[in-house]
């Protein structure tokens, strides 16, 4: 199987790509892997931006068929649904969305519908580390340093092990 690249170098890349955002601009990640690809890459960026995270649990198509989850006692919780923190007004803003992985493009769509939520922005950018194919919807990151071709029935998945994150391939 192919070895993935370093990921601190595929955040300096992207970074690089980025450049210097323009005025306005706010970084929001995308629960789980897009927010630590989202802190990583605020502190590659030439400036500090104003950050926010999305949890999507509540905009995702599928959720009719995954339903609200359980935790250990058996008591109704709704996944992620507190890990949406948007500490800033993002109307007329320009929004940089960023997300670990993107395949079928369904995630994005459940965050531009989130993010809406708040606001009305100037105009959202989609960063990603890697782009595996499979896309079901037309949606394209503006910014990827990667893309793989992942055989039917693996998927790419972004650990994090301490504060050093590594992208692997996982049987799904």
């Amino acid at each position: 199987m192919t070895k993935l690249p370093d990921v601190s170098s595929l955040i300096t890349e992207l970074a690089r790509a980025i450049g210097t955002p323009p005025a306005g601009t706010v970084l929001v990640g995308i629960h789980t892997g897009g927010v630590w690809v989202a802190e990583k890459l605020s502190a590659a960026m030439p400036v500090k931006l104003p950050m926010g995270t999305l949890a999507i649990t509540l905009h995702r198509d599928d959720y009719d068929r995954r339903g609200i989850a359980r935790n250990a006692n058996n008591g109704l919780r709704v996944a992620h649904s507190t890990s949406t923190r948007m500490p800033m007004d993002i109307t007329d803003r320009h929004v940089l969305l960023v997300d670990d992985v993107i395949a079928s493009g369904r995630t994005v769509r459940a965050a531009m519908n989130e993010l809406f939520d708040f606001g009305r922005p100037a105009s959202v950018k989609f960063a990603c580390l890697a782009d595996r194919g499979g896309r079901e919807l037309p949606v394209m990151p503006d910014y990827c340093p990667l893309k793989l071709d992942v055989p039917q029935g693996e998927e790419v998945v972004l650990g994090k092990d301490g504060d050093r994150l590594t992208l692997q391939f996982h049987k799904k």
